[in-house]
């Protein structure tokens, strides 16, 4: 099953990874310390909501370098570095994109479709955002699966798996040479 047409397929790649760095990746809403927390994960940074915490500033914003960078020393340092590494194959995507969409002719004469390789950096990124997901300290879909048995709350991989769905409906493309 295709669906996507051979003709459409270039300016779906090019916007379905423009898209995805609108979606978050991961959103975290919980109960920490006697006050509540949200954290909002793009591509290219994290911002995070605090309410009723008074150490904490009401809003942060990090990148996933700087972020990856503060967690030295601490048991959530993978999860950020599979944060960091999802976003560095990410980069990669978007610059293709963008170089795809002003230099489409080019970019076509390519020895490797460039349709389906954007489809594959989505679906590679993605997975290491959820595998990110997964080894945060929070309930992932509800249920304590990451390290320390998870923070009271629910955290929420919805972006990655919309950007996994985009990167596997790009490689199911039909492609006419």
């Amino acid at each position: 099953m295709v669906w996507v047409r051979s003709e459409y397929a270039g300016e779906l790649a090019v916007l379905s990874t423009w898209a995805a760095a609108l979606l978050p990746w991961n959103v975290f809403y919980g109960a920490v310390a006697g006050g509540t927390v949200l954290f909002v994960r793009f591509p290219f940074l994290q911002v995070r909501y605090a309410f009723g915490l008074p150490f904490l500033r009401a809003t942060s914003v990090s990148t996933p370098v700087s972020a990856y960078l503060l967690q030295s020393g601490t048991s959530v340092r993978p999860a950020y570095g599979l944060w960091l590494a999802g976003a560095a194959v990410y980069l990669a995507a978007f610059a293709i994109a963008v170089y795809y969409y002003r230099e489409e002719a080019r970019v076509e004469a390519w020895p490797v479709d460039p349709v389906r390789l954007l489809g594959a950096l989505l679906v590679v990124a993605a997975l290491l955002f959820v595998g990110a997901s997964v080894l945060f300290p929070e309930r992932f879909f509800g249920v304590a699966v990451g390290v320390g048995g998870g923070l009271p709350g629910v955290s929420l991989p919805v972006g990655a798996l919309v950007q996994l769905l985009l990167g596997a409906v790009l490689l199911r493309a039909e492609r006419v040479a």
